[in-house]
């Protein structure tokens, strides 16, 4: 049942084509589009701006059209190991995916996925009842990410893997008779994530066979064993809850279903999104919480010299020309994709999904900031730039999500050396997309080694000649 809600609300905040694709979409589109909704996924289906999409889904968000949900994501099979509301109820530590046997460690640009589901007081849904909905939909949309790329209708697509499948009431049993082939076997439950692997020998079993397996909430999970041929398998259900198991063949089948992929909103980029950081950024982790990132672009932007101004030109104007500077620097930040992390002093502290990102806003930034110059005439205002891309730690730093880590030290040495340049480490030179770039834009970088405060040796820099 579809409820009532006026987007109008909206317009100020959000793309209206992005409104427009969400209302047709609360309207229009069968139950399952609209849980766990992938946005990526849904800009490009919709030929929108994946940015404006993303910012699009937040407001939506915070005015109750949307459900936020943050997704720990077995990178083996792309099921989805834990589903939280919120960052705060995702452990540090590991997760253990039953169906490929495999840990996993929440990293927010590799494991952790974000997703939106319509609110049950603007469309109510079949997901928002889960334990009612068809085995092979639970299977579709409540254990499978949105990054998995599978059908609607799983149930043809996955035969060739399927052996048998269960729909189990609490406290109940279900017999079935299975033939097995040599090879191995798992029984895995996406209700409780819990699994029995088989090994299955390849001769033939003599006689019948029986095998019981009991499916609980928790407890050691043998591996079995047997023989090839007919199996009386007996499943039981010791939990206070509906269990759908599915006998799957671990073997080629199996691996061709849970390795596709598409792209998906990680929790890195939306926590690099400027409306994100806006609208959120101060709940999103908790003090104790330190998440790795193995991959994020910094940069770093300062005014040179900026007592300077304020002797030269008063407080006023000064003052006036560093608003100025603040609001170019947001505007490019944001224009790029990125997020501003934190003003100190002069300086602003931004980050970006890729390096390129970073390279293209510093020389707008650059550009930008030679207008504001022209427009104010006097002693031009130089700034100085460090680029820098590597592992870091999200954290939770006086109140407000933050990075912490070598990679954001060494960003924000490099500003404090530029003297007027773009600097940049051999992390962002050797990507492929800055060469690319630079090329386009006819610049070449120059190389050289610096000294960088709390670094013991030379370091390897490259400035952009300009």
């Amino acid at each position: 049942m579809a409820g009532t809600f006026d987007f109008s609300v909206l317009l100020q905040s959000a793309d209206p084509n992005v409104l427009a694709a969400f209302e047709q979409a609360i309207q229009l589109a069968p139950d399952i589009r609209l849980n766990r909704i992938n946005p990526l996924r849904f800009a490009a289906e919709h030929e929108l701006d994946p940015a404006k999409t993303i910012a699009g889904f937040l407001y939506a968000t915070q005015q109750g059209i949307f459900e936020l949900s943050w997704n720990v994501v077995c990178p083996t099979c792309g099921g989805v190991l834990h589903a939280a509301v919120s960052l705060t109820d995702i452990n540090q530590g590991r997760y253990t995916c039953a169906l490929c046997a495999s840990d996993c460690e929440p990293s927010l640009d590799e494991t952790v996925e974000v997703t939106f589901t319509v609110d049950p007081r603007v469309r109510t849904i079949q997901a928002h009842e889960p334990e009612a909905l068809p085995l092979w939909q639970y299977m579709r949309q409540c254990f499978w990410s949105s990054g998995s790329d599978l059908p609607d209708d799983l149930e043809p697509f996955v035969s060739d893997a399927v052996l048998e499948v269960f729909e189990i009431g609490p406290g109940a049993s279900v017999e079935r008779s299975v033939r097995l082939e040599s090879g191995a076997a798992v029984l895995f439950d996406p209700v409780t994530h819990r699994a029995r692997f088989l090994q299955i020998d390849g001769s033939a079993s003599a006689g019948s066979q029986r095998i019981e397996i009991k499916i609980e909430d928790t407890g050691p999970a043998e591996p079995l064993s047997a023989s090839s041929g007919v199996v009386d398998l007996s499943v039981t259900n010791r939990t206070q809850h509906r269990v759908l198991p599915i006998l799957w063949t671990v073997g080629p089948a199996l691996k061709q279903i849970v390795s596709g992929r598409v792209p998906v909103l990680t929790a890195s980029r939306l926590m690099s999104s400027q409306s994100f950081r806006d609208l959120f950024g101060s709940k999103v982790l908790d003090v104790n919480q330190r998440f790795k990132i193995t991959r994020l672009s910094f940069l770093f932007i300062d005014l040179k010299e900026s007592t300077q101004l304020y002797e030269d030109v008063g407080d006023l104007a000064a003052y006036d020309f560093v608003r100025a500077y603040f609001l170019l620097v947001q505007e490019i930040v944001t224009l790029q994709g990125g997020a501003v992390v934190k003003t100190i002093g002069d300086a602003v502290m931004a980050t970006f999904l890729s390096p390129v990102q970073c390279v293209t806003a510093a020389l707008a930034m650059k550009n930008g900031l030679r207008d504001l110059n022209a427009q104010r005439g006097g002693r031009p205002q130089a700034v100085r730039i460090g680029v820098h891309s590597g592992p870091c730690l999200a954290v939770l730093m006086n109140d407000r999500q933050d990075y912490f880590g070598q990679t954001v030290n060494i960003a924000s040495r490099l500003q404090g050396v530029s003297s007027d340049r773009i600097l940049m480490t051999r992390a962002v030179a050797d990507d492929d997309d800055v060469r690319a770039y630079l090329k386009r834009c006819s610049l070449e970088l120059e190389g050289f080694r610096e000294r960088l405060r709390g670094i013991d040796a030379e370091f390897p820099l490259f400035a952009i000649r300009t």
